[in-house]
């Protein structure tokens, strides 16, 4: 547990230091939907937040979408939140009736403008996303297949049209270590998962990249390293 915590920590730390994610006097919402990623990020970023520098604020978004058949629980949200000094701002959202075409597009659409709604009116300068470094390998192969870039998500993307900036602190760090940390550490699972979780273009790209790892166990590390050769003008505008 101890090894593990420290390696969640330090590739945590060396993400924050290489990409330049934190500064004096930041103020981070979090977007927490619940699950490991989200709870880890929480985590990592409250005890970062109670070192003396840099001196930034941590507060973390729960949004719920009425019209999507999957729940946390709100009173675990809470009590994690507290023991990581982190404060919890809950917000419901309505998609409404008639825009079920592409359910996935939509709710995500959705709890991205609530973030930077809320992200503005609380005077937040940066949004945390728990997205690690799996995801981002996942995001470049979808990008490759569906639409012929080599794009992905950036450790940090600064916003043109406001003054935000997207960070992913986790984006050094490997699901199967969030995994085992979140068993070891007891996270609550989500009450009930979103019900197109195993329908997704993502879980088939999911599975194509653990294929890939079969043939190279190191393929997570050289695909993701392939993407800093790239210049910084050609990174994603996610």
């Amino acid at each position: 547990m101890q090894q593990l915590q420290a390696r969640l920590t330090r590739r945590f730390h060396k993400a924050c230091a290489d990409y330049g994610l934190i500064a004096d006097g930041d103020h981070i919402l979090i977007g927490l939907s619940g699950g490991k990623d989200s709870l880890a990020l929480v985590e990592l970023l409250g005890r970062r937040a109670a070192i003396y520098k840099p001196r930034f604020t941590v507060t973390a978004l729960h949004v719920r979408v009425k019209e999507r058949d999957y729940r946390t629980d709100l009173s675990y949200l809470e009590s994690f939140c507290a023991e990581a000094g982190v404060s919890l701002v809950v917000r419901d959202v309505e998609i409404g009736e008639g825009e079920v075409e592409n359910p996935c597009f939509l709710c995500a659409w959705y709890r991205r403008k609530t973030l930077f709604n809320v992200a503005q009116e609380l005077g937040c300068n940066k949004i945390a996303f728990g997205h690690h470094k799996d995801d981002i390998v996942q995001t470049l192969l979808m990008n490759l297949i569906y639409q012929g870039a080599f794009a992905t998500m950036p450790p940090i993307l600064r916003m043109d049209k406001m003054p935000i900036q997207i960070i992913r602190p986790l984006c050094l760090i490997e699901e199967a270590d969030l995994i085992r940390y979140a068993e070891l550490r007891g996270y609550e699972k989500q009450i009930k998962l979103c019900p197109f979780e195993h329908v997704s273009a993502r879980t088939k790209v999911k599975d194509l990249l653990e294929q890939i790892k079969a043939l190279n166990p190191e393929a997570l590390d050289t695909i993701y390293n392939a993407m800093t050769n790239i210049k910084p003008d050609y990174l994603p505008q996610s």
